[in-house]
Order: C-alpha cells, then sequence, then structure tokens
C-alpha cells in the first residue's frame, strides 16, 4: 500500500495562532488540495494526523472540526483528491495523552488501522512535533516551508529536526518530488 501521511494545518490549510476554529477559519493552502488530487491520482493513499487541542482547550466542539474535515473533503472532491482518514488528537497538552506530537500514538493508530508497519512511509509536516513523531514510528520525514516552518526559508535546519529530513517549500513541491522519484527510491534530503 502506497501510504502518505500529512499534518493539517499549516500543510494543507493556513494554521492561526489562534487556532482554527470553524469552516470558515479553514483555508486551504495554495496548491495543497491539487497536490494530494496529484498523489491520490497516481495511487498514494493520505491519511492526516493532527493535534487538535482546541478540542480539549474548549475553544471548539466534534461537530465544528467534523465541518471543518467536511469542507476539506467537499474542497478535494472537486480537485479531483481525497483524504482516505483523519486521526487527530482531540487533548491538551497537560493531559499527558501518548497521541499529541511530538509521541507517535497517532501513528500508531495508522499503522493499526491499515495493518501496515510505517517504516519508510513519507510523513509531511510544517512543525519538529510532527516528524519527531514521525520518525519514531519509522516514517521518513518531511519538512514544508509553510505554516510554523515558514521561518526557515532559506536557512539550514537547526539541530533539533530528524537527520534526513527533506524540506519542501510547500505540499506542491513535495508531490512534484515524491512523483519524479523511482518507486523504490527515498526522497534525498
Amino acid at each position: 500500500m502506497k501510504l502518505i501521511i500529512l499534518d493539517r494545518d499549516g500543510t494543507i490549510n493556513q494554521d492561526s495562532d489562534d487556532f482554527v476554529k470553524a469552516p470558515e477559519e479553514w483555508i486551504p493552502l495554495p496548491g495543497a488540495l491539487e497536490a494530494i488530487a496529484r498523489l491520490n491520482h497516481a495511487g498514494w493513499h493520505v491519511v492526516i494526523a493532527s493535534n487538535q487541542s482546541g478540542l480539549g482547550r474548549g475553544l471548539f466542539d466534534v461537530a465544528s472540526l467534523n465541518a471543518m474535515h467536511a469542507k476539506m473533503h467537499k474542497l478535494l472532491a472537486e480537485k479531483g483528491g481525497r483524504v482516505d482518514a483523519v486521526f487527530y488528537c482531540p487533548h491538551s497538552p497537560d493531559e499527558n495523552c501518548t497521541c499529541r506530537k511530538p509521541l507517535p500514538g497517532l501513528f500508531e493508530q495508522i499503522g493499526e488501522r491499515y495493518g501496515v508497519d510505517l517504516k519508510d512511509v513519507p510523513a509531511v509536516g510544517d512543525s519538529l512535533r510532527d516528524l519527531q513523531a514521525a520518525v519514531l514510528v519509522g516514517c521518513e520525514p518531511h519538512l514544508v516551508l509553510t505554516g510554523k516552518s515558514a521561518l526557515y526559508r532559506g536557512l539550514p535546519l537547526p539541530d533539533p529536526f530528524p537527520p534526513g529530513t527533506a524540506v519542501h517549500d510547500d505540499l506542491a513541491a513535495f508531490a512534484d518530488a515524491l512523483l519524479a522519484r523511482p518507486a523504490t527510491a527515498k526522497l534525498a534530503a
């Protein structure tokens, strides 16, 4: 199974320091939905692993989160794409769960659900914690310079990023790189 794991806020849609709390605040990044559609058309299954601590903080409810995802699915379908599943951590940082990135719980849930070893599965995010969680289960780390990582544009990545992290301008650039590589090759950092 060709599987890709994506972060949501800052990777697919605009991020907000005030949290994305409602469908009208869920705004796709330029080219992101088209990138997912291109990956789907090349046979890739795309799933999301996202911290949604706004739920645990009481900033929005599950109905609002579902409405945001319904908007995402609708806009993706209009582009000919899809996300197969959304895995999210609803906990606030002080709840000490195992599913909040940088811990690997969401990734472990994905592996269990799909019955696959996540070794070398591409995982894309816009923050250090996205990649830390991914490498704990053997995923191939990819950083997009959107959202939280936009500040690294033109700069070398600092040391805490996992060795071998591949860096891409955005999700469209990640898709270009993935679709251009031979089926057996890892993306070069």
